[in-house]
């Protein structure tokens, strides 16, 4: 396992003097692996600093007697998502009424590219740390250690303050594999029995789509904005993690997996073929995130070969004009040709989509949908949508800004429609699929019924011999169809309620088809595994023992 830092700053990190008996706290998103706090946590470690990990959705009272007790040196906030930033806040808060003071810092997409907002909504904070933090952090702590200035520290821009102290803006990493692999302090959840855990094989994103944060959140920053792992790398960290953790189910967290274009293929290839000489291809189970214009049907063949079941896509439109105003480069009929050619191919997806936008009319919601019924219309996916949302940092925000339509603030980010019937038709569409159980929600049948077909790739990758597979495969394929046809038809009639004033959808008649869906697929779901349970857990078992 690689714990140390390493590459041409080294010597000099280690060489340089420094206090490590008080630890460092990191606060963030624990519920599943979050590898950026990994990160931050590996590389303090490796420096000798002992560090705590603490999920953002504790108790405030909670987080203040961790601190009590520990005394940290400082401590560090991950913010994932900006709408979360007034829970952030009352974290921050507590700590300060109970006592803490020392250095607070927060880092993410929102505090790097907006400062003077996040340390407006959260006053108490001593600092935002912009970008990638690893180094910054560890500036930090030698600092606060060794009764330096943190003024001095590249990449912190401190409260009263629009660009950093030092003058200077820390570049991005050049080197990933100078990082010691991430901390990993949460249980990994299991598929089937199946162990999961998430990695990065890479950084940045060369996309610019306008709705998108990321990649103004590298480009915003001196250095390379996409960096590579060496493919024998990830590998390596693969293999460790499947021997010695029991995982057999890696979920790659990059916001592009490099598949696009003819360097990434190389590299993809390579990568395949560590993992065949790794003697892994046949005893895990991959996902990525790409672009549809990536789909290349010989390529994901290789890559299904060597493990990979699952390939999630942000399609976000299946209207041309919608694709413009998002920036995708692309066309709706390029998103339908990937989804065709993963079915094709048989491999499973899953997908973003953005039912509404600024540039939304009742006609683009009405080829949105058409466009869903195309991909989702087999019961292969569930149907799921959202609308898109203006974050800091992108640049549709900035657009809608200029325009004079952005509305809301911080934490509820909004703008108006072109047409104000579209207010309506969002108002309703947002209660009707809370309310009724639809999408939103982890029990929500949308989200449920991809669950059940994320179990099922598992079970086709590891146990393709067990019977009855593909009856229970048509099954969930019928009930899934049947769920996206009452969802959509129910957007449908509430986009001819808005326009028209006809009949709105029956929110009675759609929460009890939602209640009613969601039985039908657990007792489906329960009676398939039930019957198989004895040779899932056996070869679960087996598995772990053939990995000791």
């Amino acid at each position: 396992m690689k714990t140390t830092f390493t590459g041409p700053d080294a010597a000099r990190f280690a060489a340089r003097d420094r206090a490590t008996d008080r630890p460092v706290l990191l606060v963030g998103f624990q519920k599943q692996s979050n590898l950026g706090l990994g990160y931050l946590a590996s590389v303090l470690r490796a420096f000798g600093y002992r560090v705590i990990i603490a999920d953002v959705t504790a108790a405030p009272e909670d987080l203040a007697r961790i601190a009590a007790t520990e005394r940290p040196l400082l401590i560090g906030f991950s913010l994932i998502f900006q709408f979360y930033i007034r829970r952030y806040r009352a974290q921050v808060r507590a700590l300060r009424a109970a006592g803490y003071d020392g250095h607070i810092t927060m880092g993410g997409h929102f505090p790097s590219l907006n400062p003077p907002a996040a340390l407006a909504e959260v006053p108490e904070l001593d600092s935002v740390c912009q970008y990638e933090g690893e180094l910054t952090l560890l500036d930090l702590a030698d600092a606060l250690s060794t009764g330096g200035d943190p003024r001095s520290v590249a990449g912190l821009i401190h409260a009263g303050e629009a660009t950093p102290s030092c003058g200077d803006t820390r570049s991005l990493l050049h080197d990933l594999d100078d990082l010691p692999w991430p901390a990993r302090e949460v249980e990994p959840r299991a598929i089937l029995g199946q162990r999961a855990a998430s990695l990065l094989a890479s950084r940045g994103c060369a996309r610019t789509c306008s709705f998108c944060s990321i990649h103004t959140f590298y480009r915003s920053a001196p250095g390379k904005v996409v960096r590579l792992r060496a493919p024998e790398k990830v590998v390596e960290e693969m293999a460790y993690l499947h021997h010695d953790e029991k995982i057999s189910v890696f979920l790659f967290q990059d916001d592009d997996f490099p598949i696009f274009g003819p360097n990434w293929k190389k590299w993809a290839r390579r990568l395949i073929g560590e993992i065949k000489a790794a003697g892994l291809a046949d005893r895990i189970a991959w996902k990525i995130n790409c672009r549809a214009d990536a789909v290349d049907p010989e390529l994901l063949l290789e890559m299904k070969a060597a493990g990979l079941f699952l390939v999630y896509m942000g399609l976000e439109s299946g209207d041309n004009g919608g694709l413009d105003v998002l920036g995708k480069g692309i066309t709706a009929e390029q998103n339908l040709a990937a989804v065709r050619t993963l079915k094709r191919i048989g491999l499973r997806f899953e997908y973003g989509f953005m039912l509404l936008d600024p540039s939304s009319s009742f006609a683009s919601i009405r080829a949105n949908l058409d466009f869903l019924r195309k991909v989702t219309g087999d019961g292969s996916v569930a149907a799921t949508f959202c609308r898109m949302l203006p974050y800091d940092g992108t640049p549709i925000k900035d657009r809608l800004v200029a325009e004079g339509r952005f509305r809301g603030d911080v934490c509820d980010p909004d703008y108006a429609f072109l047409d104000d019937r579209l207010d309506g038709f969002n108002a309703d569409m947002n209660r009707l699929l809370n309310v009724s159980g639809w999408i939103h929600g982890t029990a929500a049948l949308s989200p449920s019924l991809n669950w059940a077909w994320d179990e099922f790739a598992v079970l086709a990758r590891f146990f393709p011999a067990l019977t009855g597979l593909e009856s229970y495969r048509r099954a969930l394929a019928r009930l899934t169809a049947a769920a996206n046809r009452v969802v959509l038809g129910a957007m449908d009639t509430l986009a001819n309620h808005h326009e028209t004033g006809a009949a709105a959808p029956d929110e009675a008649q759609l929460t009890e088809t939602a209640r009613d869906l969601n039985q039908r697929l657990l007792n489906l779901r329960n009676a398939f595994v039930f019957r198989h349970q004895e040779k899932i857990l056996a070869g679960a078992s087996l598995a772990a023992a053939a990995q000791a």
